[in-house]
């Protein structure tokens, strides 16, 4: 880890975004309060030079961070903006405009996750550093909840880097709070901090060593990212920031029966929308060459031989501990058959490659594994070059040492494969790959294997991967799930080993708690059994106000209201209703209800009544939603959804076929207020007592009404 020094004026604390900074670079700072007062910091550098200010020091480190990727260094417009935030950040210094630059910043994020571009820079971190440095300034802020976006994005920060920036802002601030005598007090916190960056995190890496970290994700391009997959990106990107390291994200692409580009393309669009900082894409079939040259030589030094026992007996076998009658061939023999199945011949599709290791051994992965079958269909890469292809068995060992793979992270699942994995790479006599197991994430009513997932999708009870009923990660962010609260969902469980049954309710929970309070009201009536109330004393002509979309905050817009002599009731609403029973119209006022005419089958028909504007909101038993009769209004969908399936848990042997649930969407047709018209693909909202919206399909043209997917918020406990 570098060491530099950083000298500060006498009468000074260091400045918070230069601490930061180098935290997150995993530069260590000794501070030394030696200028004169007033002096701006300088830092002087291992060959003796020295930069001063504070925004200097900052672009420094952060074009040297070699932790993450663009923190200050990307193409020239990014770089541009990142400058003028830097300068920009220095009013919140000034007293007098600091609520004015809050406010400022609030707006910038209400679209966005990061000040500059889709991922941290030095821009978010001073900026970051001059609220955590105002101390309880900007705590009795948060609590006010004035500026939501600027909060989301400030916990966004703090919580995603806590192991760098947690105890750096409580020291600072608690003495920046407090004392007079107050730099050598920093300079301790300084150094206790220093201590918890550069030592492991609360979870271990085996034999780790800071800035040697090699990790990689490796999904296989068989289907899309879902929540499971998410937790073992996020934890190696987790691992990768704590030591100094690195993640590579690598296709496991050994079986062309299951695999696309298709997939491929989609799983770096899910990537990226996790926010997963990597080094470099990589292929297993860029290895088939060698990992082919690895077998014959393992054929040749009696560590493999070719099998052709049929599949069936040769499981059997494998599960009684007996040995394969091909298992003592030579290696003459063995080579010769290696050779069919190179060529594809009839007789090589008869057989596989299996590595000889212990037919007795109790662990049964030990048992002979298959290390290469034959599959003559093409590679959705390659094309149709090879006949043969490795098993992720035999693969996975070989490619992880072979690029330079630290620590292979595992699910706990393939406990019982650990075993296997380091026999394999010692007969390759490959370098040792450390494996760490964390638990995988498993979701009440869900089904996580891709193999189930596909068939959902090829028997048409879902719509495609990105189906909101679906849980992969394009699924849950159409149906309306922030990926700020998925990471904040993971990263709360951490890296522990026990088994967890999750409830989608937290993560539900979660995300109600950032939308609620930034998101716009708008307000729907379902159009069936609609009610027409009619207004004695309404206004003869329409009349529009304009009001806030969101009472307590501004950021959200505003919308226009028109308000009629006639107005629509919905037909639940309206059948509550008594004969002279004062009503609340919401956001109006209230109402007598001097009439009410019912059809044939006893629904309300029509109502008749009075304005009571003068009469209290608090007397009134109902408070109801209502839309104008005007032309304007804007035809919708709103749409429910169900799990896929009826049961918490399968258990190990069931059928999931048997339990897929036959009702897992409902469509309501409604009508929306005017403004719904200018919602946008992804927008947010809040219909009034009705819940959480995604907008699906914006407002086109009358006569297609837009589509709204109802979000969950944590206590609708028969959704998905």
């Amino acid at each position: 880890m570098t060491e530099l020094k950083l000298l500060i004026a006498s009468d000074e604390t260091p400045p918070l975004s230069v601490l930061a900074v180098a935290s997150l670079a995993e530069v260590t700072l000794t501070v030394h309060p030696t200028l004169a007062p007033t002096s701006p910091p300088l830092l002087v550098l291992t060959n003796g030079m020295k930069l001063h200010g504070a925004n200097v020091l900052v672009r420094y480190l952060g074009r040297t961070a070699t932790t993450i990727p663009g923190l200050y260094q990307r193409d020239a417009f990014e770089t541009g903006q990142i400058d003028e935030w830097l300068e920009y950040a220095s009013i919140f210094s000034s007293g007098s405009e600091y609520e004015g630059a809050c406010k400022y910043v609030d707006g910038y994020l209400l679209h966005r996750t990061f000040l500059v571009g889709q991922s941290l820079s030095v821009a978010d971190i001073v900026v970051w550093s001059y609220l955590a440095g105002a101390g309880k300034r900007w705590e009795s802020l948060m609590k006010s909840k004035k500026y939501q976006n600027l909060v989301r994005w400030y916990k966004m920060v703090s919580t995603e880097h806590a192991v760098f920036l947690g105890e750096l802002t409580a020291t600072y601030t608690k003495k920046k709070d407090s004392a007079p005598a107050k730099t050598k007090e920093i300079e301790q916190g300084l150094s206790s901090n220093k201590q918890t960056v550069s030592s492991r995190p609360e979870v271990d890496l085996p034999d780790a060593e800071m800035g040697k970290v090699c990790l990689r994700f490796a999904p296989e391009p068989s289907g899309y990212l879902h929540i499971g997959h998410s937790k073992a990106a996020l934890m190696n990107q987790y691992f990768a920031q704590r030591y100094n390291g690195k993640v590579i994200v690598r296709f496991d692409d050994t079986n062309p029966a299951k695999e696309s580009n298709e997939f491929v393309d989609n799983l770096l669009i899910d990537i990226k929308t996790l926010g997963i900082n990597y080094e470099k894409v990589t292929y297993t079939s860029d290895h088939f060459p060698q990992l082919m040259a690895m077998a014959e030589k393992m054929i040749k030094e009696g560590k493999a031989y070719i099998d052709d026992t049929p599949r069936e007996q040769m499981q059997k076998e494998r599960m009684d501990g007996i040995d394969s009658k091909c298992r003592n061939n030579s290696v003459d023999e063995n080579m010769r058959l290696w050779k069919e199945m190179i060529s594809g011949s009839e007789r090589g599709l008869q057989c596989c490659l299996r590595g000889k290791l212990d037919m007795q051994d109790p662990n049964k992965s030990l048992r002979d594994p298959v290390y290469y079958r034959c599959n003559p269909l093409p590679h959705h890469r390659i094309g149709s070059k090879y006949k043969i292809y490795p098993t992720y068995d035999f693969a996975c060992p070989f490619v992880d040492s072979v690029e330079g793979i630290t620590h292979a992270l595992r699910s706990s699942e393939y406990h019982d494969r650990n075993a296997q994995y380091y026999r394999i790479q010692e007969d390759m006599g490959l370098r040792k790959v450390h494996i760490y197991e964390f638990s995988r994430l498993n979701m009440v009513y869900t089904l996580l294997s891709k193999r189930k997932l596909l068939w959902f999708v090829q028997n048409g009870k879902v719509d495609g991967w990105d189906d909101a009923r679906f849980p992969t990660v394009q699924g849950i962010v159409r149906r309306g799930l922030q990926i700020e609260a998925l990471i904040q969902f993971i990263l709360e469980q951490g890296a522990s080993k026990n088994l967890n049954l999750m409830e989608w309710d937290k993560l539900w929970n979660i995300n109600k708690k950032i939308i609620d309070p930034v998101c716009p009201r708008h307000t729907a009536i379902v159009e069936e059994g609609r009610v027409l109330l009619t207004l004695l004393n309404g206004p003869e002509n329409p009349f529009v106000r304009v009001v806030q979309k969101h009472k307590k905050y501004e950021g959200a817009g505003e919308k226009a209201t028109t308000f009629t002599k006639k107005i629509w009731l919905e037909q639940a609403d309206a059948s509550a209703i008594s004969v002279d029973e004062e009503i609340t119209l919401m956001d109006w006022g209230n109402a007598i209800i001097k009439k009410i005419n019912k059809g044939a089958d006893g629904s309300v028909s029509e109502l008749i009544g009075v304005l009571h504007l003068e009469g209290s909101v608090k007397t009134t038993k109902l408070k109801l939603t209502w839309l104008p009769e005007i032309d304007e209004l804007v035809p919708s969908t709103l749409v429910e959804f169900g799990y896929l399936i009826t049961k918490k848990k399968l258990d190990e042997d069931e059928d999931f076929v048997d339990v897929v649930n036959p009702n897992t969407k409902k469509e309501i047709a409604a009508f929306g207020d005017s403004n719904m018209r200018n919602l946008k693909r992804g927008d947010i909202l809040q219909l009034e007592r009705k819940g959480y919206f995604r907008c699906d399909v914006p407002f086109i043209r009358p006569s297609k009404p837009i589509v709204l997917y109802s979000i969950p918020d944590g206590r609708q406990l028969t959704k998905g």
